[in-house]
């Protein structure tokens, strides 16, 4: 798959044109924007993106979606089990896939993010009722911020010779742990679903 020449320069337009995912900007910031009802996270956007990409790499080796399952394989090349990992990769390469180039051209929300309010000149639109919505998209804003600034620092590095390369993934990711049963969720994650979900906290500061 050759890349197009064109004038943007994203990661994630990148990698739109390298695998042909024509109409998947649009889709992207349709989803994002909520144009066509529920709007959807940055983070399920970089799933669904990723997920994309597997499938055009498989279909671009010939690969049935019958020999291999996008979202089972997808889970899998991001899961912590090692095991998993290596038997998705073996398998992969078996049908001739170039797996850290495939997992190099992933992209994260942040990425998501920068292409959609930089190039698509994407504007989430006014506040909502929902206040838990509204902090969840100030605290992605400010993520996506931070991870270009970042980029732009790497690459402004690397041009000057003072750091070896300028092709790294740039990871934002706020956190939050819970003092008492030690769960480490996004932020965005933990206020979507109410907390993580172990109990009656007064009770322990009670005891």
């Amino acid at each position: 798959m050759t890349a197009k020449t064109s004038d943007t320069n994203t990661k994630v337009a990148r990698v739109i044109r390298k695998y042909d995912l024509d109409g998947m900007g649009a889709n992207l910031e349709t989803a994002w924007t909520g144009k066509s009802g529920e709007r959807t996270s940055l983070r399920n956007l970089a799933d669904e993106f990723n997920e994309a990409v597997l499938e055009a790499a498989l279909r671009e080796a010939n690969v049935s979606s019958v020999s291999v399952n996008v979202s089972s394989t997808y889970d899998a090349l991001q899961s912590e089990s090692r095991s998993s990992k290596m038997r998705v990769r073996r398998h992969l390469e078996r049908e001739e896939i170039d797996v850290d180039e495939l997992t190099g051209d992933f992209v994260t929300h942040q990425a998501i993010h920068t292409y959609l309010t930089e190039e698509r000149e994407a504007n989430f639109p006014g506040p909502s009722d929902d206040m838990a919505e509204r902090k969840i998209e100030t605290i992605e804003k400010l993520e996506g911020r931070v991870s270009a600034v970042a980029e732009t620092a790497i690459s402004s590095l690397a041009n000057a010779d003072e750091l070896d390369d300028d092709g790294y993934d740039v990871l934002v990711d706020v956190r939050a742990v819970c003092p008492y049963c030690g769960a480490d969720l996004p932020v965005g994650e933990l206020i979507r679903q109410g907390g993580c979900g172990c109990g009656d906290k007064s009770e322990a500061t009670d005891e």
